[in-house]
């Protein structure tokens, strides 16, 4: 995957980003019109089960629409000529990447240093090799808030849970004092207070272990987050982050969309079972004997040949 931001994609991406800005700010200027339910204390009531309603799972940024997640050069040598890869090819339409003005706010781009911005075009060259999520890692924060699945919040005095199907990922928002955890995490240690009716999260002590979305963007074991929810109404709060991370970024830099209560009267939230689904997609080329071989259709046919990285590069590619 080569980089999105040359040639005629850029001037797209600065126009995206822009009215991102514009809507958020729209946002914004009503975020303090609460609607929402209220608590025996008096805070408001954030309990019910949300889901984000954009593209942010794909990439932060604010990016053009793409013919795959993973692609290759086509027929003319330009970003925006290229094909799907041999990996998604099958899908056909249902492989590529619906464009985005974004989530990133200010002038729309990550802040990254020259080093980390080489690793993240990195990452998203090695998407299939290189995704947590592809393994079926907790998410972390912030991703889990804004993955394409519905996630649900119960609120008391002290403890805000959050439960998100993909992985059984948990947290708890902690709005008493509490030890730090014993080590680091992948979803962070989150430590609450209100402000108003705005609940700020500080987040803490991740492992690093984490991308924030499937285009690459990565932190490191120093990442703080300071996140604000704020209600819009009894249906819809404001998420902002504000990421910070000295390893990786020259300063910190915010995001922020709304989320949205899910209305249907017998939504619940469902499990979704990560590792069995992809239990061949880890460890298959450790079989003696290769359940997923050959797949053939009308007009394809895919042979797949698995092989086990020499070493301990087997290792490291569960830990990348």
């Amino acid at each position: 995957m080569r980089d999105r931001w040359n040639g005629s994609s850029i001037p797209v991406a600065l126009a995206a980003a822009a009215v991102g800005a514009v809507a958020t700010a729209s946002i914004t200027s009503i975020a303090g019109q609460s609607e929402a339910g209220r608590t025996v204390d008096g805070r408001p009531d954030l309990s019910g089960i949300w889901q984000a309603n954009n593209e942010a799972h794909w990439d932060l940024e604010a990016h053009a629409a793409r013919p795959g997640a993973v692609t290759q050069p086509g027929v003319y040598p330009y970003p925006y000529a290229e094909v799907p890869a041999a990996p998604v090819l099958a899908l056909g339409a249902a492989a590529g990447v619906p464009g985005s003005i974004g989530v990133v706010q200010g002038d729309g781009r990550i802040p990254y240093t020259p080093e980390a911005l080489a690793t993240k075009q990195e990452n998203a060259a090695n998407w299939i090799d290189r995704d947590p999520e592809l393994k079926c890692y907790l998410p972390g924060t912030p991703r889990a808030m804004y993955m394409p699945y519905p996630f649900q919040i119960v609120q008391s005095t002290n403890k805000i849970h959050m439960s998100f199907p993909f992985g059984q990922t948990a947290r708890t928002i902690h709005l008493d004092e509490v030890e730090p955890p014993p080590d680091w995490t992948y979803m962070g240690h989150s430590v609450g207070r209100w402000e108003g009716d705005t609940l700020v999260v500080d987040v803490t002590d991740f492992n690093g272990k984490n991308w924030f979305d499937r285009a690459g963007n990565f932190h490191t074991d120093a990442l703080r987050l300071e996140e604000r929810l704020t209600p819009i109404s009894a249906d819809a709060f404001l998420y902002e982050v504000t990421i910070d991370d000295p390893n990786v970024f020259t300063r910190p830099w915010t995001i922020a969309m709304p989320i949205y209560r899910r209305l249907e009267p017998n939504i619940t939230v469902l499990e979704y079972p990560c590792i069995e689904f992809a239990e061949e997609f880890l460890y298959g080329h450790l079989r003696k004997e290769p359940l997923v071989t050959r797949w053939e259709g009308e007009t394809l046919i895919v042979d797949i040949t698995r092989k086990i990285p020499p070493g301990d590069a087997l290792y490291d590619w569960y830990r990348k």
